[in-house]
């Protein structure tokens, strides 16, 4: 199915590329999140109208996660949670907790803008995570994940 996009997706391609997607993706991932639109005439002829406004719009979303990168560079976040004496913890630490810990400390973070490629964390210690604020914008910080006492 061919689809006009409407914003930068990851992996697929920039603001008002025609690409060529399976349909499942389109209709049920893309084409609800506004992300894309299908590529017939009258869309084609509607994204070129708008384009100005959609490519303003779309530097605001990177200036504006610039800056909260900018604020999460280099924090470090404390977590403590219930463990063994062998370091091993009592379930694990996942993404939610992680942006549950960043919004306790007055961070906007949504759940799935944090990246954990290896899975949850299962023991003590010093994790680096990767938090994807914007498909351009991906900032680091350090998770450090301590016994309950």
């Amino acid at each position: 199915m061919e689809i006009i996009l409407m914003d930068k997706v990851s992996n697929l391609g920039n603001l008002g590329d025609v690409v060529n997607v399976k349909p499942g993706y389109a209709r049920n991932y893309l084409i609800p999140q506004g992300m894309a639109k299908r590529a017939s005439k009258a869309n084609m002829a509607e994204f070129a109208e708008k384009k100005a406004e959609l490519e303003r719009i779309a530097s605001e979303k990177l200036g504006v996660a610039q800056a909260r990168a900018a604020k999460l560079e280099g924090f470090v976040l404390q977590l403590a949670q219930k463990a063994g004496v062998d370091g091993r913890l009592f379930g694990s630490v996942g993404n939610a907790d992680i942006a549950e810990g960043l919004q306790a400390q007055g961070h906007e973070i949504v759940k799935a803008e944090v990246r954990l490629p290896e899975g949850p964390f299962k023991m003590i210690g010093e994790y680096p995570v990767t938090l994807a604020l914007h498909t351009d914008v991906l900032v680091g910080i350090q998770v450090v994940v301590t016994p309950e006492q």
